[in-house]
């Protein structure tokens, strides 16, 4: 039986285990250099910057997708999916829809009027996922990023 629920403080030394497992995946695991404790505060802090859901089967998190506010000068508030993911095990079995759905849910249920998020063009289970749901891919914009140490 596969349970959705909301993530918490408990749960954060689990999702940075998968958030790893996602970065191994991604290509990029040297990538992941938040602490646990940096993790955990931004979530479950005095103010949190991030939500999360888990796909727990047998009290085990199998599965997350982790969101924060994005706010638009066009749009308004709009959810932005940082990650979702599922372990590799339990591919197939539908725990990425739940967790899919649950944030549509959650993304009405907060009035926010979209879902954004970023795919790896290569990505391709990850892009006929989302392709399912009548995703809008935009080849316009280029992604940019800045380090600050």
């Amino acid at each position: 039986m596969i349970k959705i629920r909301n993530a918490t403080a408990a749960d954060c030394a689990r999702l940075l285990e998968l958030i790893k497992e996602l970065a191994t995946y991604e290509k990029a695991p040297q990538e992941v250099t938040v602490s646990l404790e940096h993790f955990t505060e931004s979530g479950f802090g005095e103010n949190p910057v991030w939500w999360a859901f888990v796909a727990e089967e047998d009290n085990i998190v199998q599965g997350f997708a982790l969101y924060y506010i994005r706010y638009s000068t066009w749009k308004g508030q709009r959810m932005y999916l940082e990650d979702i993911l599922v372990t590799e095990a339990m591919r197939g079995r539908g725990l990425g829809k739940l967790l899919f759905d649950k944030l549509i849910e959650e993304a009405k249920l907060k009035g926010f009027n979209g879902i954004v998020w970023q795919v790896l063009e290569w990505n391709e289970p990850a892009i006929n996922f989302y392709k399912k749901y009548g995703a809008h891919f935009d080849a316009e914009w280029i992604n940019c990023s800045l380090e600050i140490n």
